[in-house]
């Protein structure tokens, strides 16, 4: 595949790559946007695994990974940081491919998988397996039963997703019965069984499950392709159903196509991260920001999550030392005020 020479043929600020007979339009914004974010990523990356107690040259890191050097150096790199780092940047890039999927489908920024009460319904489930309901599920396979429960209730009495802020407001209640749930099961519970949920109340990347983790990435594996096919059919929704449907577009089967994908990202990195969902808010933001088209941005999106997923759990970890703070707890701190923003800001045209 290879440029098109005659600029002509391509509308201003893309590119017209053909081959075979297929033709892509590629956005030339889009694409520095997301070799901007993919260079962040990776410096926050170098230096999550760099900086802490002991912080380690650059170097030391790589011999270290390799498994060479001090043996505690080893022992920190590939059990200790590198886990934790590999879980932050799984679990922000499903958030963030997850919330601009629903954001998009139902027309309004604030329809997150945290605010509809997606990210409440896993993490009550979750809790109910370790305090309340005796069971051989681990976990992670109840957060993604919660999450599709949640999914379904806000669906079903939201209109579909189709009618924005009954969809949020019945989103919104979903989520304040499951939360209520989660602490009455807290409240009624011993305080050892109290502490073992604690971590799923609040995200933390510490110390997370291997297993689950390795399930995270074959979800996101499977589900970041076809969210990418479905960005197209994603945009026509923008439009009334008439004219998508006018379009070519079959709107029943693409949201709930677009619905499973979204519960599977999120149930898999509340799996992993616990509720962490203000990055599903922030993240397609920064997305749509850096792209500048009225697009699905969903790769940026998910190195957007990524990032800021990262950053806040290397914050978290290092800027209080030795007291680590939760990266959930980061991410209110900056999520909340940028949440607010969005409440109190000049409203722009609908879907935006």
């Amino acid at each position: 595949m290879r440029p098109h020479t005659a600029a002509s043929h391509a509308p201003r600020g893309h590119w017209l790559l053909q081959t075979a007979g297929i033709s892509l339009l590629v956005n030339r914004r889009g694409v520095a946007a997301g070799l901007t974010l993919l260079l962040m990523a990776v410096a926050v990356c170098v230096a999550s695994l760099s900086v802490g107690t002991p912080t380690l040259a650059p170097f030391d890191v790589l011999s270290a990974m390799l498994g060479a050097g001090d043996p505690f150096n080893v022992f920190m790199l590939q059990e200790l940081r590198l886990p934790r780092l590999v879980a932050g940047l799984l679990s922000g890039a499903a958030l963030g491919v997850g919330g601009c999927l629903l954001q998009t489908l139902a027309r309004n920024r604030l329809a997150t998988p945290g605010i509809i009460g997606i990210d409440d319904g896993a993490t009550a489930f979750a809790v109910a397996s370790i305090v309340a309901i005796p069971t051989s599920l681990a976990p992670p396979m109840l957060a993604l039963l919660g999450a599709a429960t949640a999914a379904a209730l806000a669906f079903g009495l939201g209109g579909g997703g189709s009618r924005g802020y009954r969809f949020i407001v019945v989103g919104i209640a979903v989520g304040a019965l499951f939360g209520a749930l989660t602490n009455f099961m807290l409240a009624r519970t011993s305080i050892d069984a109290a502490n073992l949920a604690y971590p799923w109340t609040v995200g933390s990347l510490n110390a997370r499950s291997s297993s689950t983790v390795m399930v995270l990435a074959g979800c996101l594996l499977l589900c970041l392709p076809l969210a990418k096919a479905l960005a197209r059919q994603l945009q026509l929704l923008r439009f009334s159903d008439a004219i998508a449907i006018g379009l070519g577009v079959h709107v029943r089967r693409t949201r709930l196509a677009i619905l499973v994908v979204t519960v599977l990202l999120t149930a898999t990195a509340v799996a992993v991260a616990g509720p962490v969902g203000l990055i599903s808010l922030v993240a397609p933001e920064v997305a749509r920001h850096l792209t500048g088209h009225r697009g699905v941005p969903v790769i940026n999106s998910a190195l957007a999550g990524a990032l800021l997923m990262t950053a806040a759990d290397l914050v978290g970890r290092t800027a209080f030392a030795p007291v680590e703070i939760p990266v959930g707890v980061i991410t209110a701190i900056v999520g909340g005020p940028y949440l607010l923003w969005i409440l109190l800001r000049e409203p722009r045209t609908p879907g935006t």
